[in-house]
């Protein structure tokens, strides 16, 4: 592979990279011995404080110092620092602000190379492209810097120049995190060791398309579309006409870093909404769309003064696929329910374990962890808690993490540092549960029925209590509706999918010889001021509407005779 080529790759190839460097080793000698020396400065300077006590007096000076050598290593290295900004139990507070500045107070490149870059991709001169530009840039990141501007149309906008040179950095330091990922294996229990590779490989593919600027603007029409019914959301609009692949002209947001705890005191927003709309769309990308932006960090959230949230850069995304989605929020309802085995089906089927696996052993395992991370209470639940208690069954259990799954864990880990950022006291199961309680009782699709049947049904009984519950969790959203979820469930019960169902609840209903009326009178409660009789009659024509003309309309008599043959339709 000579040099242009490589100037010319567009996607993430690590053997075509590895080529090109195996023979041309002296190019990453000299920036491997620079990576080592600089921490190991690093690391003396912490053995020498702890050594003499003097953790506390120099606190701040080791904060800044890494800081600085994050920079100095340039985007692979800031991008690190980027994530490790928004883990609080990780990072302690000192280190914490000082990381916190690398998501877009980095020094900025030339100012006159910029234009150049401008000019040379967008083919006309910075004068013909904008009425206005700021002559320095007003943000300065790990793969950029913005320049605000102002077209001729008078709209205000943003404008993102790529680093020059970008391509060579990057891949080097990829080449020198492949090999130091393979060197290290061997000391890592197996199944960590493994993975690193796949980490690096993952990493290494979502930079490629982060630094394509065009693959950007496609991604922020998508998410936009996608948000298009949602009112808390904002998404930049994306100027084709002054766009390329190294430069990015967007809509310009004039907003409130989540970080910037006194503005958001200043503009009377209520952070307890502001966390409500990042997590609830955050729940909304993974569970509902699929398509989740893989990097959420303060730098690219920002709150507006009418309390939406507005999302930025839109470089590194990823999409999940229905299977994955509907999978992932049954697990969660597995979890809260403490349904163990259910759960670790659910892992073999995320790719977490594989078929072949012994999974008695793993039942009691997963039970003992995150039974300790969920505790008595369904309220003491933090994904942060779960991540760190899960990952002590990874160096006894043969689990893994598919590459897809280190972006969402690192989207929901990201989410919920800035949620505490701004709430200490925040829970993510206040919204993340109730959020999946109303996707499966919707049960928008048939799997995520099939889904809802799984949590509500044990070896052929209904559990009540569950159904209660989730209803109850359901409703603690205040902009849950449970007439439409009645509709929809009526319509699936009365309908072919729904026969299997229709005989579990006559069964339950009559179960132990019993007609169980207790039960059913416990859930009407819970719903009885919701569902009037008349907005019920209402519901079941409605349901009846839809389901019989379906139905009548295979002309099948079998499957007619089938419809209307099951015990729910012959019971007198």
């Amino acid at each position: 592979m000579s040099q242009q080529q490589l100037a010319q790759l567009r996607r993430y190839d690590p053997q075509a990279i590895s080529s090109y460097y195996n023979r041309r080793l002296w190019l990453v000698i000299w920036r491997a011995l620079t990576i080592v020396w600089l921490f190991a400065g690093f690391s003396i300077g912490l053995l020498l404080d702890r050594s003499v006590g003097n953790i506390e007096v120099n606190k701040n000076l080791r904060a800044n110092q890494l800081r600085e050598i994050l920079t100095q290593l340039g985007p692979t290295f800031i991008k690190v620092g980027q994530s490790l900004s928004t883990r609080p139990d990780l990072v302690k507070k000192e280190f914490l602000e000082e990381l916190i500045k690398l998501q877009d107070q980095l020094p900025p490149f030339d100012n006159e190379l910029a234009m150049q870059i401008i000019e040379s991709q967008l083919k006309r001169s910075v004068e013909e492209l904008y009425k206005e530009i700021s002559p320095r840039p007003v943000a300065a990141a790990s793969l950029g810097q913005v320049y605000k501007a102002r077209l001729y149309s008078g709209e205000e906008v943003a404008v993102k120049v790529q680093r020059p040179n970008l391509l060579p950095i990057i891949t080097r330091d990829l080449y020198l995190l492949r090999w130091a990922a393979t060197w290290i294996k061997p000391f890592l229990p197996l199944n960590l060791g493994d993975n690193l590779t796949i980490v690096v490989d993952e990493f290494g593919t979502k930079l490629f398309e982060e630094i394509d600027y065009e693959n950007e603007g496609r991604n922020a029409e998508k998410f936009a579309a996608n948000f298009q019914d949602d009112p808390g959301v904002k998404v930049p609009s994306i100027y084709w006409r002054y766009t390329s692949r190294t430069v990015l002209t967007l809509e310009w947001i004039d907003g409130i870093k989540l970080t910037d705890l006194d503005g958001i005191r200043r503009a009377g927003l209520d952070r307890d909404k502001l966390i409500k709309a990042g997590v609830s769309s955050g729940l909304r990308q993974l569970l509902e769309f699929g398509f989740f932006h893989a990097d959420p960090h303060p730098g690219n959230l920002f709150a507006l003064a009418d309390g939406r949230m507005a999302f930025i850069d839109f470089g590194m995304m990823d999409q999940l696929t229905q299977h994955t989605k509907e999978t992932i929020a049954g697990s969660v309802v597995h979890l809260i329910n403490k349904d163990y085995l259910a759960l670790t089906d659910d892992f073999v089927k995320l790719g977490f374990l594989t078929p072949d696996i012994d999974i008695s052993p793993i039942i009691p395992a997963l039970e003992r962890v995150l039974g300790n991370a969920i505790g008595e209470s369904v309220s003491n639940f933090n994904f942060k808690t779960i991540t760190d208690e899960f990952s002590e069954l990874m160096f006894v259990y043969p689990f893994r993490i598919p590459a897809q799954f280190s972006l969402i864990i690192r989207s929901l880990v990201t989410q919920e540092g800035v949620a505490l950022s701004l709430n200490p006291e925040f829970k993510i199961v206040e919204i993340g549960y109730p959020y999946v309680a109303q996707r499966l009782l919707n049960g928008e699709t048939p799997e995520m029925r099939r889904r809802l049947i799984e949590v509500i049904v044990k070896d052929g009984k209904i559990q009540w209590q569950r159904l209660e519950n989730m209803i109850g969790i359901a409703r603690s959203d205040n902009n849950f509706d449970l007439l439409p979820t009645a509709q929809l469930g009526l319509q699936f019960l009365m309908s072919a999918e729904g026969r299997s169902l229709r005989n579990q609840i006559v069964m339950a209903l009559t179960e132990d010889n019993r007609l169980h009326v207790t039960e059913v009178r416990q859930l009407w409660d819970l719903v009885k001021d919701e569902l009037e009789p008349a907005k019920l009659f209402n519901i079941a024509i409605g349901a009846l509407a839809e389901s019989v003309p379906k139905a009548l309309g295979n002309f099948s008599t079998v499957g007619i005779n089938s419809f209307f043959s099951s015990p729910i339709n012959n019971r007198k």
